[in-house]
């Protein structure tokens, strides 16, 4: 396990785990999974005003909790890329910048067209 920032793990290629987080999110974004989630609060309440046991009522928080937590986890995976996949526009817009005012090589405008293009792929 390894504690570095997400998109700088493994170099260019996404992980098993990247690719997850990827398809989960699009998932959670969706019409189905408000569904789903209306349908854990029906049975949350169902259960509940049915009077059924303790253990039942608990199952049914305890499903709650698990996808508040899966929700949770993959939206921090989403802000990290984003802010990596921001803070590398910026490096490339100010490098650019840089080689304008300073008459230098072109560079920094290659990579900053090569930034700006990389998300077009996710």
């Amino acid at each position: 396990m390894t504690l570095r920032h997400p998109v700088e793990r493994g170099g260019t290629r996404r992980g098993r785990f990247a690719e997850l987080a990827g398809k989960s999110s699009h998932f959670t974004s969706s019409p189905a999974f408000f569904v789903v989630c209306l349908a854990l609060i029906a049975l949350f309440l169902a259960v509940h005003f049915a009077h059924l046991s303790l253990e039942w009522q608990l199952l049914a928080g305890d499903l709650m909790t698990a996808v508040t937590l899966l929700l949770l986890a993959l939206l921090k995976n989403s802000e990290l890329r984003a802010e990596h996949a921001i803070q590398r526009k910026l490096d490339a817009l100010a490098a650019a910048l840089l080689e304008s005012f300073e008459d230098q090589g072109g560079q920094a405008a290659k990579d900053l067209e090569k930034v700006i293009r990389m998300e077009e792929e996710t």
